[in-house]
Order: structure tokens, then sequence, then C-alpha cells
């Protein structure tokens, strides 16, 4: 039992890594993608679509500092809260890249035809930054709690 629970505490120590690099890579996709269509239809601002499609690539970001934070040698006692806060946190930044990803390919999609709204646009896209800001800070938080 004490190795696959070990295992699971592995599992856990690089899940917000992994798991927000697997986001951002689909969220970075989809609003590239966006990106590429506006550049169809635009005649100037490509800088601006392309640093939008590169916003989901945060979550990466966040989940290597999650797992540093995480980092400690694996104990029967520690293995299941890094496990659980790893995979849990790692989840929020897979999802909040994919949808960080739609929210920036819709604000791409909009604002090339009426490039006035490009700010605004970019409202829902923020909100979801904010809440992946939400599970990274509180995960900082709760694995300064788990045993060293």
């Amino acid at each position: 039992m004490e190795p696959l629970i070990l295992t699971l505490g592995w599992i856990g120590l690089y899940a917000p890594l992994a798991l927000g690099a697997v986001g951002s890579m689909i969220g970075c996709a989809r609003a590239g993608s966006a990106a590429c269509g506006a550049l169809l239809e635009v005649e100037g601002g490509y800088g601006r679509y392309i640093g939008v499609a590169a916003m989901p690539s945060s979550q990466t970001i966040y989940g290597i500092v999650v797992t540093m934070a995480l980092r400690r040698d694996l104990t029967i006692e520690n293995a299941p809260g890094i496990f659980g806060l790893g995979i849990l946190v790692g989840l929020a930044m897979l999802y909040g890249a994919i949808a960080l990803g739609d929210a920036c390919a819709s604000s791409i999609n909009v604002s090339k035809s009426k490039l006035e709204v490009f700010g605004i646009s970019l409202a829902p896209a923020a909100l979801v930054e904010g809440f992946s800001v939400f599970a990274f800070v509180f995960a900082l938080v709760l694995a300064a709690a788990i045993p060293k």
C-alpha cells in the first residue's frame, strides 16, 4: 500500500505543471487559430492578436510555481495531501487554460470586425484568468500547510 501512496504523491507533485501545460497548449491553439484567421481580415495590429493568443500560457507558469511549492521529500504522511492538492489545482489550470483560450478567441473574433471594442472584449478573459490566479494563490497557501 505504501508504494501506491508514494506513487500518487509523485503524480500529485507534477500534476500542476503537466495539466497546466496541456491546458495551455489547447488554449493557445484555440486562440492562435482565431488569431491566424484575423490576420487574413485586418490590415494591421497583428501583434495584439498574437499577444492575446499567448495568454493561456500563463497556466503553465502557475503550474511550474505550484510544483516547486509542493516539492519536498515524499513520505506516507504528506503524499496524500500533495496528490490531492496537485491533482485539483492541476485540473483547475487545465480547464482554466482551455476556457481562457476560448475567451481569447472570442475577443479576437469580435475585435477584428470592430477594433474599438478590443479592450473591453478582453474582460471575459480577465475574469477567467482571475479565477486561475485564485486557484494558484490558494494552492501556494495550502502547499505551505502540507508537512515537509
